[in-house]
This record gives C-alpha cells, structure tokens and sequence, in this order.
C-alpha cells in the first residue's frame, strides 16, 4: 500500500533535480452534451466540465502542499469535439472552443484539450468543419487545445487530411502572428493517437473511457541525468539499469498522487504517463542526459542509440511501479521546451532530418519545432506525411507541432514563453512535395496491420 514513506525518499530529487507533477488531468466525456442545437451544446459542455472539475485544481493544490510534490499543471480533456458537434449543423465549431475555454477559466486549469478530429481514414463533414475551425478558435482562446489524428497503422494515412492540415497549421501561425505563432503550439498532428494522454497539446477523452476519469503524467529528466553523472564511464547496460531503477522511483511517486487525487476527487484512476518531459530549465533537460551517456552534443552519430536505450529503459523501469502505464510514457525530445535541445539546434548539430530519425526510437515526434514563416503549405504536409509514416510502419505514436514563424527566418527565434520556451528557427528543404501532395487519396497500411 503507497503512503507518505513512498515518497519521502525523493525529496532531494524534488528539492534540487527538477523531479514534478507536470500535470492532473482529468478525462470528462461530452457524449451526454450533443444538441442539435450549438448554443445549447456549447452550454452543456460548459456546465458539465464545470461542475467534474470544479474541484480540480484545489485537490492538486492540496496535495501538492501536503506532500511536497510540486504538481506543475492541472489540466481537463475532453471527447473529441467533432463527434459532439456533428449533432449540429452550424457552420463552424468555433463556439464550441470558446465554451471549453470559458470552463477552462472558470476551474482555473491550464489548458483543456479535445479540440479534436479523428480522420485516420476519412473524414465526416463535421470532422472538416473542426478542422477548418481550428485558426480562428486557437487564435480566439487561451487555454484550448487541437490535435487531428491523419494516420494509424490499421488504416494508413489520409493524405487528404494531411494536406488540409498543412494549410491549416499555416493559416493558424497567421492568425496568430503577433504572438510569433503561438496557436500551432497548441495544435498536434497525429499518428496513432492514444485515448489516455494526459500531456498537452494532444490530450483528448477517448471513446472507450469512463464518464470522467484521473490521468497523472510524471517528469523527472533531471533526475535521471543526475543519477547518469554516478556511473561516469560505466559500460551502458550499467547505464540503462540505472534509469530504470530510476524510472522506478519517479513512476511510483505519479501512482501516490494519482491515487490520491482519484480518491479525492472521487473519479476513477486511469494511468500514470511516466514520460520524460523536458522543460526550458537548466538541468531539466532531455538532451542533456544523452550527452551524460558520452555524446559532445545532442544530434551528432549515436544520438539515435543513446534516445533508444533512454526510452526503453524508462519504460522497463515504469511498468514494474505502476500497473496503470499508459498514454505515452518515455521520452520527449520537443526542442523549445528543453535547453539542451535549444543549444544543439542553435549550433547546428541538431536539425529536422536528425530529430525526424529520433522520432523512430522515442515516445512522440517532431516536437516544437520552429521553421521559417515563408515556408509553403505543401512542405510541412510532407512533414506531417513523413513522421505519420515513421509512426504507421513501426506501430507507434508519432505526432507534429511545426511553428511556421511569421516573418522569421532561418537563424531567429520564437519566443512562446513559461513552459512552452522559445525555439530557433531551423531550416527545411527546399525542393518542393507539392506534387506528391497534390495527389490526395491515402497510403494504404502496412502488411503488418494484418493482424487478426
């Protein structure tokens, strides 16, 4: 039975290596809120959110106090909100954004997530007007949220949505260009979605969930790199025991809070994301651990193979404290909200090509990444195409959050501020995919998603 003495023992790691709660997220369903009627959905949607997590943040606050746990956010996902629009024929959804923004106000959570679409292999017309919703509703709210889903390995990848997504995410830095694009900071695009992910910009309240539901994501790159500087010069199957006996320890911290937050709250306890996630901090950082395993810099050969052993050794380590793991759970690389991703891209050892074989090996994807403002439509759909694919053959979660940086070039920087860090503006190719775009229809899935 977890109780108070689980967590004693971290206390150094929370007092001086970065060790948190980066997030409570709690899971509501809207399927009881579909109307025909738009306004009346928007204030069911309101009310219901409301009232689930109306003590949300105080029960984080509590436990936080009480146990000495720094919990960094408290958040709220919801169903995704084309399957509760499509009851509506109005115009666009982004009514639906302000309602869930306004209930984000009114609990006091950081972000609420769910402004989302899932058009793996095609899409509804309510799942289109979500979509084309997205510029404005990102640029009219605070704390909104928007993920699309364009590709699983069961049924490949729409590239339809894909294209429409590349003009999306350019119409969404525009409409956001005094805040240097900071609308496509909240918009992912997925491969292989989960249904339990408690990490923004992605979390959305799955279809096979419960009414309402606790998720918990950990963090704690600072603690395993701290424990890394002890086996200095140690053969790495040293190295990999050593994060999982550390994985260990920081996952069974995420189950107390989750299970007391569950107990609290009096809402079902979901899963412990147990993901490494980084933050702008010195000493909070992702790439900084792969240089403490023996690389100069993070991006340079090897990289590859440090994030690989990383982020299964986080995994072994987390399952065996938690019989909940879920949504993600191992390492992200998002360049502006890790230091040491920022240094190795400004000086040039990191860059998209590098990051998109990292993606091969960790949790996520390409992850915060900024590009020039000017770059076109079709190229980051290529983008988005190319990482769904790394996720589509190799049966995993891959996703996108691009920042076409208005008016910024090759060498600038985006600042997006708390959290969220700044990011250097990084270089793509120039030669253009607008053919290979153009021609629509969609990848089929693999020979392996034959598996019934």
């Amino acid at each position: 039975m977890l109780n108070q003495k689980d967590i004693l023992s971290t206390i150094e790691m929370i007092d001086q290596q970065h060790l948190d709660i980066r997030t409570i997220t709690m899971g509501i369903s809207l399927l009881s809120c579909c109307d025909a009627s738009q306004d009346r959905a928007c204030e069911k949607i309101y009310d219901k959110v409301t009232r689930y997590a109306e003590k949300l943040v105080q029960t984080g606050e509590d436990i936080e106090r009480e146990f000495g746990i720094p919990i960094v956010n408290k958040r709220i996902a919801v169903t995704p909100i084309s399957l509760v629009s499509a009851a509506s024929e109005a115009p666009d959804d982004v009514p639906f954004a302000m309602a869930l923004d306004g209930a984000a106000k009114t609990t006091g959570v950081n972000f609420i997530g769910g402004f989302s679409a899932l058009v793996h292999k095609g899409m509804t017309v309510a799942d289109e007007r979500l979509i084309r919703s997205i510029p404005e509703a990102l640029a009219r709210t605070e704390r909104v949220c928007a993920s699309v889903n364009i590709g699983s390995t069961r049924a490949g990848i729409n590239m339809d949505a894909v294209a429409l997504m590349g003009r999306i995410v350019k119409e969404t830095a525009l409409a956001t260009a005094d805040r240097d694009g900071l609308g496509c900071a909240k918009l992912v695009a997925f491969c292989n979605a989960v249904e339990d992910n408690p990490f923004m910009a992605g979390a959305f309240h799955g279809g096979g969930e419960a009414e309402k539901v606790i998720n918990v994501g950990v963090s704690g790159p600072g603690v395993v790199y701290s424990a890394l500087q002890a086996v200095k010069g140690q053969p790495l199957d040293v190295v990999a025991e050593t994060v999982k006996k550390t994985a260990f320890r920081v996952t069974r911290m995420g189950q107390l809070v989750a299970q007391e937050a569950s107990r609290r709250l009096d809402t079902p306890f979901g899963i412990v994301d147990l993901s490494l996630a980084p933050t702008p901090a010195a000493g909070d950082s992702v790439a900084r651990i792969l240089e403490e395993m023996g690389l100069e810099v993070c991006g340079t050969h090897g990289t590859t193979a440090a994030l690989a052993l990383l982020n299964d050794a986080v995994k072994k380590g987390g399952v065996m404290a938690s019989s909940s793991v879920g949504g993600l759970s191992g390492a992200f690389i998002p360049v502006s909200e890790d230091e040491g991703m920022i240094a190795a891209a400004r000086e040039g050892t990191l860059c998209i090509d590098k990051l998109e074989a990292m993606t091969c090996v960790c949790s996520v994807g390409l992850d915060m990444i900024a590009v020039p403002g000017d770059t076109p439509a079709e190229t980051i759909a290529a983008i988005l195409a190319d990482e769904a694919a790394v996720g589509m053959v190799n049966n995993k979660t891959t996703a996108v959050r691009l920042i076409p940086a208005p008016g910024k070039t090759v060498g600038g920087t985006v600042e997006l501020g708390g959290l969220l860090g700044s990011a250097p503006v990084m270089a793509v190719h120039g030669a253009s995919p607008a053919a290979f775009i153009a021609r629509g229809g969609r990848i089929p899935a693999p020979l392996h998603s034959l598996r019934n």
